[in-house]
This record gives structure tokens, C-alpha cells and sequence, in this order.
């Protein structure tokens, strides 16, 4: 799974993920190493384009993040690459930049969900500084041996402060109830495959 920080104006208008040049690059990275782009889900932390294309606000942030954690719980990723900054910040729950964060695995949970958060730089970003290209195919390279040894479900870090659980919410303080293992057995497989035809009937949209 990747999730970046928002849909840019053309992504926005469509509805699709990285449907411009940074797609391009996105579709021959993951070519570089034998992955197609209906194999990845991709998402993002704020669901539509900030106005003039600014910086996510905390408000947006915090009325965006129960559906990017109900994408995650139903997908249940045994990788979530974090592009860029806010993403990278916001799922790794550190101030670090992603120039320092970048490369470096580390173990995440959300729920009842364990997962690898493994940050890159955006390739948007990265196809203005050739530096940071180089680097982003560096880090991809990595990506296989990362999905070879990450578990899907392992067992719940220990320690975890009961608000970094980051259970949805239908409002604010207002906890949905939550699913039992057949309904959550139920949406991940729906979510499962090539184009996770049951959650997105027409091919992979991630933003919403």
C-alpha cells in the first residue's frame, strides 16, 4: 500500500491515483521490481485537493484519518510505503522529515493491524531532483526483501498508548463499532487481488 499526502488537481478531477508523470515513474518502479499497479493499493492521508494546493491543515488531517485507517484495516498491508512528508509524519507519528526517515523500515500498528511503514520520497518530488530520484530507486530495490519478511497480522506491539490505536471514528470522540473477525475476514478478501474489484468496481480509485 502507498499512501501519499494528497490528491493533486488532476488526480482530483479524475477520481484516480497518480495519473500524470509522478504516475508514470510510480508504474515504472514498481516494474523494476515485478510489480504491476493493480497489485498496489494506493491512498492518501487527505481525501480530496487542498485549496490552491496548500499544505494539509490539521482540522483536514483529523477529519480524513478514519477513512484512510478503515482503508487500511480492510486491506490490511503487510507494507505501507509513506510518500513524502505529511504521509511519512503523519503514519509514523514523528516529527522527523522524510530526508532523514527515508529507507528506514519500521514496525506500525493501527487497530488490531501490524505492518512495516516504510518511508519514500514522493515521486512527484523526486522527478525534479535527480538526487532524489536516485535515491527513490534505491529504496525501492528494497521493497521485495521487505514484503518477503513482513507478517500480515503479527502480534500487536506491546506498549501501545490507547489513542495511537487510531480507531475510526463517526464523529469526533465517537468510536463506530467495531467489525467482527467474519466481517473483517469478509472485506479483506473483498479487498483482496489484482484490482480489488469488490471495493472499487471500476479499477483502483484509492483517494476516497
Amino acid at each position: 500500500m502507498f499512501v501519499g499526502e494528497a490528491p493533486g488537481y488532476h488526480e482530483d478531477k479524475q477520481g484516480r491515483p497518480f495519473v500524470g508523470a509522478a504516475g508514470k515513474l510510480l508504474d515504472e518502479l514498481l516494474a523494476s521490481i515485478n510489480l504491476r499497479r493493480d497489485q498496489v493499493y494506493i491512498a492518501n492521508v487527505l481525501k480530496s485537493r487542498p485549496p490552491n494546493n496548500r499544505d494539509p491543515q490539521a482540522d483536514e488531517i483529523e477529519a480524513c484519518t478514519p477513512y484512510l485507517v478503515t482503508q487500511i484495516e480492510i486491506i490490511r498491508p503487510r507494507v505501507i510505503c509513506s510518500l513524502g512528508n505529511f504521509a511519512t509524519k503523519f503514519l509514523s507519528e514523528s516529527p522527523m522529515g522524510i530526508s532523514r526517515a527515508h529507507g528506514h523500515p519500521q514496525r506500525r500498528q493501527i487497530g488490531d493491524h501490524v505492518y512495516t511503514l516504510y518511508p519514500m520520497y514522493h515521486p512527484a518530488a523526486a522527478l525534479y531532483t535527480p538526487s532524489m530520484l536516485d535515491t527513490l530507486r534505491a529504496d525501492f530495490q528494497r521493497l521485495p526483501r521487505l514484503l518477503e519478511h513482513s507478517q500480515a497480522d503479527a502480534a500487536p506491539l506491546p506498549g501501545r498508548r490507547e489513542e495511537q490505536d487510531c480507531a475510526p471514528t463517526t464523529s469526533r470522540g465517537e468510536s463506530q463499532s467495531p467489525l467482527s473477525d467474519a466481517e473483517h475476514d469478509s472485506r479483506r478478501d473483498s479487498a483482496a487481488g489484482g484490482a480489488f474489484e469488490q471495493l472499487v468496481p471500476d479499477g483502483q480509485l484509492g483517494l476516497f
